[in-house]
């Protein structure tokens, strides 16, 4: 991979590189565009088979920020980072607060957050070496996990699909399978749970499937049988690219909607390929943006009533979404990129004037 080649393809300001042989900390920090404001996206503590893929992820994760910032109205911009996860690291308060050091370094152009591998603790650690960090915990003045709001968004853009497909939104009945029950998706089956829906659930951690068994009655599907079965609604809600040459066709189901990012492997060929298929998809930066909504909502000064009742506007969004794709035959996560990047366009031609 030519790093620069990458970036100028995909439209990225800025890669930071950080290293601290002293913590075992490594990894990146990609900012892809900061024209509605300083650009925020968690922090994605992974184990990655190698450099190259690390790159990638961090690349495609903060591209989608900026388009998940943009459709929400709010004022930010994209970006994320991922540390490259180090077996003999003790990912103790020293690794956390050596982290907040680069974040710092930043100068406020980018402002961390909570995602896959990191927790409200690790953002308090952060948050001793920079105050450009969201998701802090509810005793420090934060909006603590925003994972039930990133969820509760999930859940409205998926009733909207559900419109779109019937007239109604009712979930009643419906055969929903939830992959992947971590934060977000245990907190999803609990409003799916409360329409009456029949759930289904995957995930290859135990101790998720154990957690959401003892609590709710669900079927649990082996993760290698998930596209195999059959559902109303598939719900992605782990991590991205599950939707690809090899399972789209394979598919059982007339929505997908979830919470996973990047679910499209290739935003327009599986994006076309679902809707040749009659598949309603929900654009995952559109019904996944409750965390970021809620991590905004934190920097201009939290409070949870206001964070979902911003996040409650993605039902309308999506519902004006998919009409529009389908008025004009046209994929649904292709609309929503040409709004989110007219946004950009807009806004970063009147700054321009100053």
């Amino acid at each position: 991979m030519n790093v620069f080649d990458k970036m100028e393809e995909m439209e990225h300001e800025q890669l930071m590189f950080f290293s601290d042989k002293e913590t075992g900390l490594k990894g990146i920090i990609g900012i892809h565009n900061s024209v509605l404001g300083p650009a925020l996206g968690g922090t994605r503590l992974w184990r990655y088979a190698n450099e190259q893929e690390a790159i990638q992820d961090v690349l495609r994760l903060s591209r989608g920020m900026s388009f998940k910032s943009s459709i929400s109205g709010i004022h930010l911009g994209g970006g994320k980072a991922v540390i490259i996860d180090n077996p003999q690291a003790k990912k103790d308060e020293a690794f956390w607060r050596s982290y907040g050091k680069f974040v710092d370094n930043l100068g406020g152009k980018y402002i961390t957050a909570e995602d896959v591998g990191t927790n409200t603790q690790f953002i308090e650690y952060i948050s001793r070496e920079t105050e450009h960090v969201a998701g802090k915990p509810e005793y420090l003045g934060g909006g603590g996990d925003p994972s039930p709001v990133t969820a509760y968004g999930v859940y409205l853009g998926m009733k909207a699909a559900q419109k779109q497909l019937s007239g109604s939104d009712s979930l009643k009945g419906k055969k929903i399978l939830v992959q992947g029950v971590g934060s977000v998706g245990q907190y999803l089956i609990d409003y799916l749970v409360k329409e009456e829906a029949k759930i289904s659930i995957a995930d290859i951690n135990q101790a998720n499937i154990a957690s959401v068994s003892l609590k709710h009655q669900v079927d649990v599907i082996d993760p290698n049988q998930v596209y195999d079965a059959d559902m109303d609604i598939y719900a992605p809600c782990a991590l991205g690219a599950t939707l690809n040459d090899d399972t789209i066709p394979k598919l059982k189901c007339s929505v997908v909607a979830g919470a996973a990012n990047n679910q499209l492997a290739d935003e327009r060929k599986h994006g076309d390929m679902l809707r040749d298929r009659g598949i309603i998809y929900a654009p995952d930066f559109l019904i996944n943006a409750g965390g970021v909504i809620n991590c905004y909502i934190e920097t201009v000064g939290y409070n949870r009533s206001r964070a979902m009742a911003a996040t409650e506007k993605i039902y309308d969004q999506t519902a004006a979404i998919l009409t529009i794709a389908a008025q004009n035959a046209k994929n649904s996560q292709e609309v929503a990129l040409e709004m989110a990047m007219k946004r950009i366009e807009d806004i970063g031609k009147i700054r321009q004037r100053r």
